[in-house]
């Protein structure tokens, strides 16, 4: 039957069998392309997905003069340019929703504006972020922040327009309360957890169009390691790369997941 429950011990059992299937499958298809061409490296084997995963973290430069392993390079560029550009977008999509959802003469301008850009690929319009803030930091912190921005501040928007009532607001007025003081204890308490769901929707996204800009003007970063790898067919280490940029995403799910549980106890999905 449509969502009925199982016991726990056979979810868990089903859970496993997949990720077991998932991996056998993969070693089924590796060692048939070995026997192929031993020497083929578009599937490698875990053996030499374990050596990659070595190699990403080997000291590079000369024994006399070492210098950081290229994990630690590629992460640290990558986690700062995705955490600055999402912090940026998030606070500017919050701020620009509410306003939106809250005063018409807010909405009345901004609205199709939001929603017309809103339908511009972000990845499209990466010549544009060049020739206005060049190739450095401004231009990955551009690209993330606008890339979420206009859809994150529809989804806000619609948050406030169809969950807060008009009632709640009209009897938060007669009770005496500020302009301030309905935004914050009206509005903002009643669509916390849709910003933290529209969040977790947004790390995907975001980590795209990261990974795109990466990949064409970074010297350094997650995305340009995966398309200097690629060009050498070296795939052990690029599928290390996609591991990790997986559970980079499932951290920053769980974390926003637990987030939302703890400051919204009176939420359910």
């Amino acid at each position: 039957m449509i969502r009925r429950d199982i016991p726990a011990w056979l979810f868990w059992i089903l859970t496993i069998g997949g990720i077991a299937v998932l991996l056998t499958s993969y070693g089924i298809v590796s060692a048939r392309q070995t026997r192929i061409n031993e020497l083929q490296t578009t599937i490698p084997s875990f053996q030499k997905l374990a050596g990659g995963l070595q190699q990403i973290f080997l000291p590079q430069g000369q024994p006399d003069n070492p210098k950081p392993a290229m994990f630690w390079v590629d992460i640290r560029a990558t986690l700062w340019r995705l955490g600055l550009g999402m912090a940026l977008g998030v606070s500017l999509s919050i701020v620009v929703g509410v306003l939106m959802g809250a005063y018409r003469w807010i909405e009345a301008p901004l609205s199709p504006v939001v929603m017309f850009l809103s339908k511009i690929p972000p990845t499209a319009m990466m010549p544009i972020y060049f020739a206005l803030v060049g190739t450095d930091q401004k231009m990955f912190t551009s690209m993330v922040a606008l890339g979420i921005f206009f859809s994150m501040t529809q989804s806000i928007y619609q948050a406030v327009r169809q969950d807060v009532s008009d009632e709640a607001i009209n009897k938060a007025y007669t009770l005496g309360a500020s302009e301030f003081e309905i935004i914050y204890e009206v509005i903002w308490k009643q669509i916390l957890p849709k910003i933290i769901d529209s969040i977790r929707l947004q790390i995907g996204p975001a980590m795209v169009f990261l990974l795109a800009a990466e990949m064409v003007v970074g010297n350094a970063g997650l995305g340009y390691q995966i398309r200097m790898q690629s060009r050498i067919l070296n795939m052990s280490v690029v599928y290390v790369y996609l591991a990790i940029l997986a559970i980079i995403g499932l951290a920053l799910e769980w974390s926003l997941a637990t987030l939302r549980k703890k400051l919204c106890p009176w939420f359910v999905d």
